[in-house]
């Protein structure tokens, strides 16, 4: 099994439209080999910022690599961007194998 997990910072008040594009977006992930899941997560809030992860589920990295590669991860990655003031930064991406 391999995980791939992106963290969002976003700024105070842009949290439901966020939601709305990740909730609305064709992500086209049932189509893609090797896929298992898939789930944003709501973290903590603060002043400063909400913290979210997408938390996608792989086969293995070699799986997740290839969509990555695919035009299905072009399409997805196409569609509508956030109002402008939603992002505090990057996406910050970390990638996890399991071992046990």
């Amino acid at each position: 099994m391999f995980l791939a997990m992106n963290r969002f910072a976003i700024a105070p008040g842009m949290e439901e439209g966020f939601e709305k594009i990740w909730r609305e977006r064709e992500t086209f992930l049932s189509e893609v080999p090797g896929f298992r899941s898939f789930a944003l997560l709501k973290g903590d809030t603060d002043d400063q910022r909400t913290l979210y992860a997408s938390h996608s589920v792989w086969e293995s990295r070699e799986a997740f690599e290839a969509w990555t590669r695919s035009e299905h991860f072009r399409r997805a990655h196409a569609q509508a961007n956030a109002p402008k003031g939603t992002y505090l930064g990057p996406p910050n991406l970390e990638l996890f194998e399991q071992v046990l």
